[in-house]
């Protein structure tokens, strides 16, 4: 790692795509972090957003301080929804198209990564930890297929996770959920391409979320992150929101059934 000290980021200036412009976008887990980024770089582009997460009071707040933020035409609407429960997640997605339309993009951004060691796994936390990664991400997908079918077309874009790339430590399950994710990205946008769907996976690397630094990121970490990392300057939130907007757009008309890095260059630990 390069001894030159990390600069000090300017500001994310997002390029501005007007197809997006009035767009109905669903992110999935909106409320914080990744997610939260995405919601917000959606509606500063004029996109109509329905954001599901079930942390009530970051979700109410990061709505009611995008509807007062300028230049949002359509203020972010919150969901409450807990993505594991299959019954609830169509409800949910049959109510979004009911009051604003058929889903245009979908955002499947919504994870979990909790620690564990093999021996601790019984067969409901496996249960568990599949539903809260992978899972749900097929079944909203199957939600929104036929309203982009009927509509000639519409973008998947599913989230993996470096970490299974790496074989890190003490996320088995997790890494299992991620790894699948990939496979069925490949899936879905093969079954769904002949109606104008695209399904593309992007796959953050180490991002500096509040989360991340309050649980897992000592200092001692970080600096082994940035070591790892091509570039020796953290990934942040808006960096995965920029490619999430470009593959969301028409810029990225012929991109489909592939995984799409934003790590920084990590390839080791």
């Amino acid at each position: 790692m390069t001894d030159a000290p990390i600069k000090a980021r300017a500001p994310m200036v997002y390029a501005t795509y007007p197809n997006l412009a009035g767009k109905r976008v669903v992110v999935t887990g909106g409320g914080t972090g990744i997610g939260a980024a995405i919601v917000e770089a959606f509606a500063r582009q004029g996109a109509q957003v329905v954001f599901l997460d079930i942390a009530t009071e970051a979700s109410e707040a990061l709505a009611a301080g995008l509807a007062a933020t300028p230049g949002v035409t359509h203020p972010p609407r919150f969901i409450h929804c807990d993505l594991t429960d299959l019954d609830g997640v169509a409800r949910v997605f049959a109510q979004v198209a009911g009051e604003i339309g058929a889903v245009e993009i979908l955002v499947n951004n919504a994870a979990n990564d909790h620690r564990h060691k093999v021996h601790e796994v019984t067969p409901q936390y496996w249960n568990d930890s599949l539903a809260v990664n992978l899972r749900h991400q097929f079944f909203c997908a199957q939600a929104v297929a036929p309203g982009m079918k009927a509509a000639g077309g519409g973008v998947i874009l599913n989230f993996g996770s470096i970490s299974w790339h790496l074989a890190l430590d003490s996320l088995s399950l997790y890494m299992t959920a991620k790894a699948a994710i990939e496979g069925m990205t490949r899936g879905l946008a093969r079954d769904l391409g002949g109606d104008g769907i695209r399904v593309n996976c992007i796959i953050p690397g180490s991002i500096k979320t509040p989360r991340q630094m309050a649980l897992w990121h000592s200092p001692e970490d970080e600096a082994a992150i940035l070591a790892a990392q091509c570039l020796h300057e953290r990934v942040e939130p808006e960096d995965v929101a920029a490619l999430t907007l470009f593959l969301a757009s028409d810029n990225a008309a012929r991109c489909s059934g592939r995984d799409y890095f934003v790590d920084a260059g990590w390839y080791g630990s």
